[in-house]
C-alpha cells in the first residue's frame, strides 16, 4: 500500500494528520474487501488552492471541504472483477498497485466543520478520508438510496477505525 501525503497549506493542523489519513485509508480497503495493494495521493491544501481546483474540475468557483478524484471507473461500486480482465491501466506498471485516485482536503474545512459539528479536527479529517476513499470505490450521493448507503459505509469505517463521535 502506498499512500502519498503532501501537505501545502501554510495553516498546520495540530493533529497526526499522516497517521489519521494512513489508519482510514486502511480501514477503507479493508472495509471494501479490496483485493490488491492500492496507491492513493492525497493533498492537503487550503480554502483557496481548492476553490482553484473545483472551479478547474467542476466548474464550481467556491471552496469545498474534500474532492475525490478517481482513477477507476466502476460499474458497479466496489466491483474489482473487472480490472485484470480490461487490462493493466489501472495498475502502476512499477509496483503492480491499484491506482485508487486522488484527495484533495482543504485544512480551512477541516477546521471550519469541526467547530460547526461539534467534533475535533481528528474525527473531521478521518471523516473526510472516508467520505473521499469511498468515492474511489467508485460510490456517490446524488441520489438518496446512494447517499444513504454512503453515509452507512462512512459511519461504519470511522467506527471500525476508533473515530466516533
Amino acid at each position: 500500500m502506498t499512500i502519498n501525503i503532501e501537505y501545502e497549506a501554510e495553516k498546520k493542523l495540530d493533529i497526526p494528520y499522516e497517521d489519521i489519513i494512513t489508519k482510514v485509508v486502511e480501514e477503507a480497503m479493508d472495509y471494501e474487501e479490496c483485493p490488491y495493494e492500492a496507491e492513493v495521493s492525497v493533498l492537503i491544501t487550503d480554502n483557496r488552492e481548492i476553490q482553484q481546483i473545483n472551479r478547474e474540475f467542476r466548474n464550481i468557483d467556491n471552496p469545498t471541504d474534500v474532492l475525490s478524484f478517481p482513477m477507476v471507473e466502476y460499474e458497479t461500486p466496489s466491483d474489482f472483477d473487472f480490472l485484470e480482465e480490461e487490462g493493466g491501466d489501472w495498475f502502476n506498471p512499477e509496483t503492480g498497485e491499484l491506482m485508487l485516485g486522488d484527495i484533495v482536503i482543504s485544512v480551512d474545512k477541516v477546521e471550519e466543520q469541526a467547530e460547526k459539528y461539534g467534533h475535533s479536527q481528528t474525527r473531521e479529517l478521518a471523516f473526510l478520508t472516508a467520505h473521499s476513499m469511498l468515492h474511489l470505490f467508485g460510490y456517490d450521493h446524488m441520489e438518496d438510496e446512494e447517499r444513504i448507503l454512503m453515509e452507512k459505509k462512512q459511519e461504519e469505517i470511522l467506527v471500525r477505525g476508533g473515530y466516533e463521535r
